[in-house]
């Protein structure tokens, strides 16, 4: 016996391994199934994608394009202290005497086609004498203003050079929160600086900033000297214009705000185009509906908003519009929130008619007005100062 088991012993072990593995590598042989099948059928979701471990790439796309922006200008100051006395200027009134000096401020700008057209802040380059342009490479020259709009607080400047690196346009309406951003700029003047972020919030309106608000967040450090420069996409597209900080220290406390560049090219374009921003108008102001006033209009649950101010021959009181009227919907769009519906009727042609559906009475009543051109907004003269 123990002579047959040392005999077979061998043989046998090592069939049973043979087997063994050949049910692992070929289970379909036996009936069994496929791990190629089960391997195929497995969800791919458990993968995770991994993002580049640098943007250096992304700089050397944008950066050439983003320039840095000296701005000069002269203002009198009085030779001594006392001749800003109210006692003293009532008997004498502004004859004292003046010296003249010249102040100088720092911003950035975004070179938005080879002819030399910039994007910037309209409150980098207003009341400025002298802009001066630094680019990357090393060049500068003198920017003149082109036009500006104080109401989304941009300005086009135009600079006469050649060879010059234009921005590539990425699409600010698809932005995602979460989508890596880089801000590009020239804070405090210490010269050209990139800093990183992710998109914080899209939309954001109502800040009292200007009046036109749809700003991007990104917590991408944004310091003074980075205004006018470009927000761009982890690729270096450009998707938004670096415009302001919300901060209690002067500083970046991570919460930056930028012009989407939609809304900033449609302004550029105007501006090239026309000398100004064509926006329509109605000649209305709107105030929010209540809860009260919804309770007493009859409008608990519908969005609205109630006309408080009716401008005389404009275009509201000519299409019929009166002072209480609530206002429903504008082109079929709901109007609650007043903001977004007069940046709705803006972005209409002039000339052209839009349906507004009204509440008044308790009755709902249809009408039809000619969008007007929008006024220049009235801008208090430039004061010295000091």
């Amino acid at each position: 016996m123990l002579k047959a088991l040392r005999f077979f012993g061998w043989p046998l072990l090592a069939g049973v391994l043979i087997a063994m593995l050949i049910i692992q590598r070929y289970p379909e042989w036996v009936g069994l199934p496929s791990l190629d099948v089960n391997l195929q059928q497995a969800p791919r979701t458990t993968a995770v994608q991994q993002g580049p471990v640098t943007y250096a790439n992304a700089v050397i796309v944008a950066a050439p394009a983003v320039v840095n922006l000296y701005t000069t200008k002269v203002v009198n100051k009085s030779a001594h202290p006392l001749f800003e006395d109210p006692q003293f200027r009532r008997f004498f009134g502004d004859n004292s005497p003046k010296q003249r000096r010249m102040e100088s401020s720092l911003g950035s700008g975004v070179i938005m086609s080879p002819e030399g057209y910039i994007l910037t802040n309209n409150h980098v380059s207003t009341g400025a004498d002298q802009i001066v342009v630094a680019l990357r490479d090393g060049r500068e020259t003198l920017a003149r203003v082109v036009g500006s709009d104080p109401e989304t607080d941009l300005a086009v400047l135009k600079i006469d050079l050649k060879n010059l690196p234009a921005i590539t346009i990425g699409r600010s309406e698809s932005l995602r929160v979460g989508d890596v951003a880089l801000a590009i700029g020239n804070p405090f003047g210490v010269g050209q600086t990139v800093t990183m972020g992710i998109i914080s919030a899209t939309g954001r309106n109502q800040l009292g900033l200007n009046s036109y608000e749809d700003f991007i967040q990104t917590d991408a450090a944004i310091n003074p000297g980075n205004s006018g420069g470009a927000l761009v996409d982890a690729n270096g597209n450009l998707t938004g214009i670096n415009t302001a900080i919300f901060s209690r220290s002067g500083g970046s406390q991570g919460i930056g705000f930028a012009i989407p560049v939609k809304l900033a090219m449609d302004v550029m374009k105007s501006i090239i185009e026309h000398g100004q921003v064509i926006r329509g108008w109605l000649g209305i102001e709107v105030q929010p509906l209540s809860k009260e006033l919804s309770e007493s209009f009859g409008l608990t649950g519908r969005p609205g908003i109630v006309i408080a101010g009716i401008l005389r021959d404009g275009p509201a009181e000519k299409a019929g519009m009166q002072i209480g009227d609530v206002i429903l919907s504008i082109d079929g769009e709901p109007a609650g929130d007043g903001r977004r519906s007069m940046n709705q009727v803006a972005r209409i042609k002039p000339t052209d008619k839009v349906a507004i559906q009204v509440m008044r009475n308790g009755k709902e009543i249809k009408l039809l007005a000619e969008v007007g051109l929008r006024p220049p907004p009235v801008t208090a003269p430039v004061k010295d100062e000091e």
